[in-house]
């Protein structure tokens, strides 16, 4: 009896000693190849469900970890993955670890375009990251001009940060000034940031980058068929900072000069940490003011955002809160006129480098078309103010058994409220559209131009003749040109609340990898655009006219207010509304067919309705117009609703797929391809612009996506490269073109002809360093984009059809879209010296489908320096276009108003060679100094 209790006793003990000892602990430091500790390493042991990251000293350790042998990840963005296996047995475990550089971050697992995070090498997309240091090293102008750094990405960002235009491989069609993310998703962490386009209303309206974003992350075209909301074309995913395991942060405040000694003051924070009990935040955002690269009288852009994320992770996955809220004011620069069509340059006394041609900032109150009892209050510098809030929640859950489930969700409320001009034509005093646009009956006789600020009279002229097809007559004094400027003030008033979700089921068999879910997006919206004229000189920096008709022994009839503006609301109306619904369902299977090789399957089938309702209008009609004033002619022809409303509620249903291969052919080396079929609906603009008094009685076209790719991906210890061949086809593309009548001085978008263009290229992304402080990169593409099949419709400059016309251009070169376009840098970093030097190259573009206008080739040089003061401290200055390149970024026609680049066919340049037309060049050199602390 004593023996059995002595025994059990020993074996009790001995148990207990085993349980106690059998915990324990691994730690360690993480460096690069030059010893730096590296902060924020992921260190997961995903066996155990256990992860943990490395502090700012590079350390990190993971607790009470049983007795076993175990695989251990490390990873973090811009370094190489690695594993390291280790042997547990009663002891604490120590390591050192080193990461070596991940040149083209093709050995860091990426997440967009894929429903299985994987490392880039291993995935059958062609893809590209943007690191936090590659982002610092853009000039903050917006999201398009940061785009500029992908391969194979177009970007026009010379208007400013919003009303650009982004696309990739020649699908492009519909991608107009306008709304030029057409086809593309903009992303925030997975989601887009907006789900409705139309006419001046893109997601880049609703997007700052700052250092609250760790990466970005872009698919050009494939896979985004499959993955992402009615966006076939790419997916540019802007991912913020996760968890932190100790408190910390950055600080940054910049200050710089650009175009004509203008000058922008920012400043941007993130700071992240834990909060106890496994639970980490991250909040931060920025404030700037900025007076623009452009001449302007007034501040450019000012405003910034806040953003957060609370974050709880637990043993079988995690859970997020996040939200955003923008308030931001910008504006965007419209073209600037150009004579000599083999060789363009700046005419009116207008220069490349700093004229912006937008009206002064002025206050006017205008009748509220919607309703006459209201009215707006409308001052051109406040620009574009967008507001967006958001709040979202986002989960992983380890459902065991190899099922995992993933929901992000986000809802969000936006408004975009623009107070600006729109167009800037030349409009010679001897067009009678010079006086009638102003809605006058009769404006003939003697007209006065006072400037409206000072009250002086400028200039007084006959137009007695023009009728007759005359020149005016001063009488006294002059207008510069001896024009006017055909502007509009323009008012545009957009809301949105968006609901969207994105739930994906996955389950892992042997050789299968396999995610089926469903996206769903929700938006309720409204759109209002207000157009009134205003009387502003034709010249650099603009002046606002008080104009009046002051015949003899007549009444003087006001053609202006006192502010300048006239035909209050008789250019634009449209007023309407939608909602909105978009649901898909997918199902993904990624197969192992053999250890190397793995096929990549994917269908996504997706439903969108759009319901909705557009007013009809018609000039407000009274004696005396709105105010009862005969002798007011500004107000006599407000558009209002005439009560009737135009409906809409169409579905758009489309299957589309996806296949790709990878096969890796070791560990540094990897073959893929993929074809795709994605489908494109229409936006929104698709019923507000082409059907005005007219019933909305059919649907617009799903535009048909193919796309196929054959790529290599490469990387070594010094050097990395991934190239990709790539064929497209564009089909079924609606094409009208924005007119003006002059007979009847209304604005119209002519018949809608269905189009398709094609292009075949090579797209390539390298990076060689033969020392580790030394890297040369080199990305780009080469194309050769085709308008397949091309009509456009002439409608003879009036809304009458009986002269129309229709031309076919099927063969032309594409417009917009150059043959061969690159990057090409240095960047050096050593100690605490860094710095760097780019080269982006822009290749020959057509300026328009008829091919009648080409925009030379252009060079611009970024230059970067950057000295780290001590540990926390650092400054840097960065030149973006230091050589001040004069290249043309767009194309807008010929200079009168209302027309079009379409217009500018090789008969009109050969007929009119002395005319001038409508450039935008990319805008001057910026400079700014930046003082960042991080902690």
């Amino acid at each position: 009896m004593n023996r059995f209790i002595a025994l059990s006793f020993f074996a009790f003990t001995f148990l207990f000693a085993n349980l106690s000892f059998s915990q324990n602990n691994i730690s360690g430091d993480i460096k690069d190849n030059s010893g730096k500790p590296i902060a924020g390493a992921v260190v997961s042991i995903e066996s155990l469900k256990r992860n943990t990251t490395s502090n700012n000293n590079g350390q990190f350790k993971l607790e009470n970890i049983s007795n076993g042998n175990y695989n251990i990840a490390i990873s973090h963005l811009g370094f190489k993955s690695i594993n390291k296996a280790v042997t547990i047995k009663n002891k604490n475990v120590t390591l050192s670890l080193i990461l070596e550089d991940d040149l083209l971050n093709l050995k860091t697992v990426v997440v967009t375009g894929t429903f299985d995070p994987r490392i880039g090498l291993e995935s059958s997309t062609s893809i590209s990251t943007l690191k936090s240091k590659d982002i610092k090293k853009s000039y903050p102008q917006g999201t398009a001009s940061l785009l500029q750094n992908i391969p194979g990405t177009f970007t026009d960002a010379s208007a400013g940060e919003v009303y650009t235009k982004v696309y990739t491989r020649g699908v492009s069609a519909s991608a107009e000034d306008d709304m030029g993310w057409y086809y593309v998703s903009l992303q925030e962490d997975g989601l887009p940031v907006s789900l409705v386009q139309h006419s001046y209303y893109s997601p880049d309206l609703f997007h700052r980058t700052d250092l609250t974003t760790k990466r970005a992350e872009a698919i050009r075209g494939g896979s985004s068929a499959i993955t992402a909301l009615n966006a076939p074309g790419g997916i540019y995913n802007f991912i913020s900072h996760g968890s932190r395991q100790d408190f910390g942060g950055e600080v940054q405040l910049s200050a710089g000069a650009q175009g004509d000694d203008n000058a922008i003051l920012k400043a941007d924070t993130n700071i992240g940490g834990p909060l106890g009990n496994n639970w980490y935040f991250n909040a931060g955002g920025h404030y700037r003011v900025d007076d623009g690269a452009r001449d302007t009288d007034f501040t450019f852009s000012k405003g910034g955002q806040f953003k957060f994320n609370v974050i709880k992770e637990h043993d079988n996955g995690y859970i997020k809160f996040y939200g955003k809220f923008l308030n931001d004011k910008t504006n965007r620069y419209t073209g600037v006129a150009a004579t000599n069509w083999d060789n363009p340059t700046p005419a009116f006394g207008q220069n490349f480098k700093n004229s912006s041609l937008l009206m002064p900032g002025f206050n006017a109150t205008i009748p509220d078309g919607r309703n006459l009892d209201n009215t707006i209050n409308f001052d051109p510098s406040q620009g574009v103010h967008a507001k967006d809030l958001a709040l979202g929640f986002d989960f992983l859950q380890d459902l065991g058994n190899n099922w995992s489930i993933k929901n992000n969700i986000k809802f969000s409320a936006k408004d975009a409220n623009w107070q600006t001009s729109i167009s800037n034509a030349f409009v010679s005093l001897s067009n009678p559209l010079a006086y009638f646009i102003s809605g006058a009956q009769f404006p003939i006789g003697q007209v006065v131009f006072k400037d409206a600020q000072s009250n002086n009279e400028l200039a007084r002229v006959n137009n007695s003749g023009i009728l007759a097809g005359e020149s005016f007559e001063y009488i006294s004094g002059s207008l510069p040109n001896d024009a006017i400027m055909g502007t509009s003030a323009w008012y545009k008033d957009n809301e949105a609340d968006e609901w969207m979700n994105q739930l994906t089921l996955r389950k892992k068999l042997e050789n299968h990898d396999i995610t089926t879910g469903l996206s769903l997006g929700f938006s309720d919206t409204s759109h209002y655009t207000q157009g009134s004229f205003a009387f502003v000189t034709y010249e650099p920096n603009p002046r606002l006219l008080d104009v009046t008709l002051e015949n003899p022994n007549q009444p003087v009839l006001a053609l202006s207010d006192e502010n300048g503006v006239s035909n209050y609301g008789g250019l634009f109306f449209v007023n309407s509304r939608a909602k909105i619904s978009q649901v898909a369902t997918f199902l993904n299977d990624r197969w192992k067919v053999a250890n190397k090789l793995h096929l990549d399957l994917g269908l996504r089938y997706e439903t969108i309705n759009h319901k909705g309702s557009k007013d009809r209008y018609a000039p407000f009609s009274q004696d005396g117009g709105l105010d009862g004033d005969a002798t007011t002619a500004y107000d006599n022809s407000v558009s209002t609703p005439t009560g009737e409303r135009d409906h809409f509620n169409y579905n758009y249903n489309y299957l589309s797929y996806s296949a790709g291969v990878n096969y890796k052919i070791n560990d540094n080396t990897a073959l893929f391809s993929r074809f795709s079929k994605g489908n494109k609906a229409p936006e929104l603009n698709y019923y507000f612009n082409n059907f005005d008094n007219v019933a909305i009685n059919k649907k617009g076209e799903i535009q048909k996506i193919l796309q196929a790719e054959l790529g290599v991906k490469l990387d070594s210890k010094n050097a990395s490269f991934t190239g990709t061949a790539f064929w497209s086809q564009l089909k079924d593309i609606g094409i009208a073109n924005f007119e003006f009548d002059g007979d009847n001085n209304s604005i119209f978008y002519t018949p809608i002809q269905f189009n398709s263009s094609r292009t075949i290229g090579f797209e390539w992304e390298s990076v060689f360093s033969p020392v580790d402080y030394l890297n040369f990169r080199f990305n780009g593409v080469i194309q050769d984009p085709k308008a397949k099949d091309w009509k456009i419709y002439d409608a003879a400059g009036s809304v009458d059809t009986t002269d129309d016309t229709i031309t076919d251009y099927s063969g032309n070169t594409l417009p917009f879209n150059p043959k061969l376009m690159f990057n090409l840098s240095t960047e050096f970093e050593k100690d605490k010296f860094s710095a760097f030097l780019k080269w982006q190259y822009m290749g020959k573009r057509q300026g328009n489908v008829a091919n009648g206008f080409e925009l030379d080739a252009y060079s611009i040089f970024n230059l970067g320096t950057g000295y780290k003061i001590n540990k926390n401290l650092s400054a840097n200055i960065l030149v973006t276009n230091l050589f001040n390149s004069e290249g043309l970024a767009n194309f807008f026609g010929a200079n009168s108003f209302g027309a079009n680049a379409n217009g500018a066919t090789p008969e009109f340049v050969a007929t009119n060679p002395d005319a001038s037309f409508v450039v935008f060049p990319v805008l001057r050199r910026r400079a700014l100094l930046s003082i960042n602390y991080s902690f």
